[in-house]
């Protein structure tokens, strides 16, 4: 049985193109003058696209933004030539014509708004049920459809003869159907046994579970399989193929098929045909952002076309195309919004200038009992001169745990305090700000007394510093008295949690505002504190996550950034080792035989849901059994985030002071705590954690002279998690850490939980470095051309890049 070739054909003259391809012809004879029909060519433009048989190609090209009539000769000329190269391209042979018809109807005559706001029941064969589980997908709007772009795709674009299929691969055959039953098959369900066959042989199919099948094959249909070839009784057979009737025009098989992510009660099968059919109605609404100068500088194609082909596309070539435009559309968009947020920053208001007197900065160095490292001095020197300029500083100081990035800010705070302004510093939790408090009032002499800085000649102060702290746990009356003292400009640093930015809170002479672990805060959160003084304060905010590159010039392209990359002398490295359920006893005798030593160790409870209260139960419930069962004779200690201000302290006092052999906790350890005598981490449910999170762990241990040990118990990891423990296992570098973390988890979840402002990527790649730098570089070449993109071909791609602003600028956490 021989079958027709189908390689491509030049289009038949439907209505529509026909005439169209005279208009155009005649235009451009008469020298592209808007005379060839009578009314202008917008109207004819008009009737045409609502009337005509048009091939996708020919129809995308039609469409004008701003109509034929406003564009000049050469912008006339060049798109009246794109139409007729349309007009003769060939069809690719799968029903163009046919599926553009259908295309035509149109969005519902009763929608009202834009067709993309439409929701998901406009399109044709959807139900309220179908809706509902389209919803679960985060899918609820046309244009939500048409930006669920598939996860993968199979090519099942190559058929073969049943005589030349391959046992164990995946496979397409275009064949025709001698029979199809009803039956029992395998476990007492009815399914589908069918016989098969094309010129070359036969082959037995069964679709399992599915006996409708057998009512949709009748004999001597034609139809296309695909799925893996299986042995049975020594024939080559399709279990659960996929399959399609034969047509020019197939959605399922015979081509590259899209493989979507599903849901319960949401086949494959039903997602392809519910986008294909918005695809054909609704791709032509999709605006186009991108200036027509930029897309035919990087070949891109025009929108409509670019989402056709990230569905169903023609070849390998044209998807390619398609998701490099659609994933640099993005990028471009992100580059955009946060270049123009920095300028927005940089341009609100002058900041003060805060010179670093040097007798201040080195009586400071002078005063510390170890030499800052050539890392930290490098990144001191970049904050310093921000400082020392009108223009509001916005950068981010980024280190490893341990890299000494506080020791950095207390010198930039004592750079306000010198000029006779104030400097605030929030951090996310408590326990950390705490930690900063003693800090500071330790590295400035400042616990109430004079210090070196003061006691110098010549004197390199007027006064003592004050320090100030304020946390949601302090009583009404110890609020209100730092409250006064931020007012009236007596203290100096302000130390705290959320409640610096909480209504009452002011800093009248704010000259520098420092956020840290700042992936724990909005956007929003960050303008709030900088907002509590009277003009535009300098902005430094501090992370102890290492950000792969990408992330930084996407989530944070709007900072400056100085890393310090370098230890200073005398951290030790953290032994890390991963272990089995079976060996929990090794773990629990070498943390016995470090406590026999004089060490001390934290032991983690693993996070089983972002809830507080299960975190405590979980804790409170593993604290009871290593007290009683496990470490009877030792002196245990329990914290988590349930408890109050104080007791959080008085369980870190006093294992601070060695009165606590170990400390039993949740992820509130993850930041914040100091306690050198520590040296071992055990973490338990381990694999619940990603990589950031567990180097965070880690660094609460190797802080004194002592050799230092991490070891990760994992009940039943996954093949994903033991990827991540044998990482985590094998390097203790930052860095590398943040990017493995990057490409398992993906960008939504690097850092534990969703990240504040993380944007909504459907297509791009913040693994790749090279398209990040280069969206970047287009929109500062946009934005140095038009700087508020005000040009009628960028008015789109502000647009956009404004509801990318709106979005990123939020509230988390």
């Amino acid at each position: 049985m021989a079958f027709p070739a189908r390689g491509p054909r030049r289009p038949t003259s439907a209505p529509g193109e026909r005439e169209l391809r005279k208009v155009l012809e005649l235009e451009r004879a008469k020298g592209y003058a808007d005379s060839a029909v009578v009314g202008g060519l917008d109207r004819f433009l008009a009737t045409v696209l609502r009337g005509g048989a048009l091939r996708p190609a020919v129809r995308s090209r039609l469409r004008l933004a701003r109509g034929y009539r406003s564009l000049d000769p050469r912008a006339r000329e060049r798109w009246v030539r794109e139409v007729l190269q349309a007009l003769d391209a060939p069809d690719d042979g799968r029903g163009e014509a046919r599926r553009t018809a259908r295309a035509d109807a149109g969005p519902p005559s009763d929608a009202g708004g834009h067709p993309l706001d439409l929701p998901v029941r406009a399109v044709r064969g959807v139900s309220a049920a179908l809706e509902a589980r389209f919803e679960r997908l985060g899918v609820r709007t046309v244009g939500d459809l048409l930006t669920f772009f598939p996860r993968r795709y199979n090519d099942y674009a190559s058929i073969v003869k049943i005589r030349d299929l391959r046992i164990g691969q995946e496979q397409v055959v275009r064949v025709r159907v001698w029979s199809a039953t009803e039956r029992v098959i395998g476990r007492g369900r009815k399914g589908t046994e069918a016989t098969v066959g094309d010129d070359s042989g036969m082959m037995r199919v069964v679709w399992f579970n599915q006996p409708y099948v057998a009512r949709q094959l009748k004999p001597n249909t034609e139809v296309v399989l695909a799925g893996k070839v299986s042995l049975y009784q020594g024939r080559p057979t399709f279990e659960n193929p996929e399959w399609e009737l034969w047509s020019d025009d197939l959605t399922h098989v015979g081509r590259l098929a899209p493989v979507y992510p599903l849901t319960e009660g949401l086949s494959g099968r039903t997602v392809r045909r519910v986008v294909r059919e918005a695809v054909e109605r609704f791709a032509r609404f999709v605006p186009e952002t991108l200036p027509e100068e930029l897309r035919e500088r990087y070949g891109f194609p025009e929108a409509p076309e670019a989402i056709r082909q990230a569905h169903f596309p023609e070849s390998t070539e044209a998807l390619a195309i398609a998701r490099r435009r659609l994933a640099f559309e993005e990028l471009l968009s992100i580059q955009l919004a946060v270049l123009m947020r920095r300028k927005a920053f940089q341009e609100s208001a002058p900041a003060p200038r805060l010179p670093m007197p040097e007798a201040v900065l080195e009586g400071f160095l002078a005063s510390l009992p170890y030499a800052l490292t050539q890392a930290q001095r490098r990144c001191l020197d970049a904050i310093l001169r921000d400082m020392d300029g009108e223009r509001p500083m916005s950068r981010l100081l980024e280190g490893d745990v341990g890299s000494g990035k506080t020791v950095v800010a207390t010198a930039a705070l004592l750079a306000a305090v010198a000029n006779g302004y104030q400097g605030a510093m929030m951090a996310p939790t408590e326990i950390l700000a705490a930690q900063h408090l003693r800090t500071l009032r330790s590295v400035l002499h400042a616990g109430g007394g004079e210090g070196p800085l003061f006691t110098a000649s010549p004197p390199y102060l007027p006064r003592p510093i004050v320090i100030a702290y304020l946390a949601g746990s302090l009583t009404a009356s110890e609020r209100t008295r730092v409250h006064e003292a931020a007012a009236s400009g007596q203290a100096d640093i302000v130390v705290g949690t959320h409640a610096l930015i909480q209504e009452g809170v002011t800093l009248p002479k704010l000259g520098l505002a420092i956020v840290d672990e700042q992936h724990r805060f909005g956007v929003m959160q960050r303008a709030a504190l900088r907002g509590r003084g009277s003009r535009a304060a300098h902005m430094l905010v501090m992370t102890a996550t290492p950000i792969p590159r990408t992330l930084a010039l996407t989530l944070y392209g709007d900072l400056d950034v100085s890393v310090i990359d370098e230890m200073p002398p005398g951290r030790q490295p953290v032994r890390t080792e991963w272990k089995p359920p079976e060996r929990r006893h090794e773990a629990y005798d070498f943390v016995r035989r470090e406590v026999a030593k004089g060490r001390q160790a934290f032991i983690i409870c693993p996070l089983v849901e972002e809830s507080e209260a299960l975190q405590a139960r979980a804790a409170t419930a593993e604290f009871e059994r290593l007290r009683r069962e496990v470490f009877p004779d030792l002196a245990l200690a329990l914290l988590h985030g349930r408890m109050s201000a104080r007791e959080k302290d008085e369980a870190m006092r006093r294992f601070r002071d060695r009165e606590v052999d170990i400390l039993v906790s949740t992820a509130v350890v993850e930041v914040g705590v100091d306690v050198p005598n520590a040296t071992v981490m055990l973490v338990e449910g381990a694999d619940r954690f990603g990589l950031a999170q567990l180097h965070q762990f880690r660094g609460r241990v190797g802080r004194g002279s002592e050799a230092s040990y991490c070891i990760l118990l994992a009940d039943d990891p996954s093949e994903e998690a033991q990827e991540r423990l044998r990482i985590m296992a094998s390097t203790t570098n930052g860095f590398e850490l943040a990017e493995a973390d990057l490409r398992l988890r993906g960008p939504g979840e690097f850092f534990g939980t969703r990240q504040a402002g993380m944007p909504d990527l459907r297509m791009a790649d913040l693994l790749d470095v090279r398209a990040i730098e280069l969206a970047r570089e287009e929109a500062m070449r946009l934005l140095e051309a038009d700087p508020g993109l005000e040009r009628p071909e960028h008015r789109l791609l502000r647009e956009r890049a404004l509801r990318m602003m709106e979005r990123t600028i939020d509230e988390v956490h």
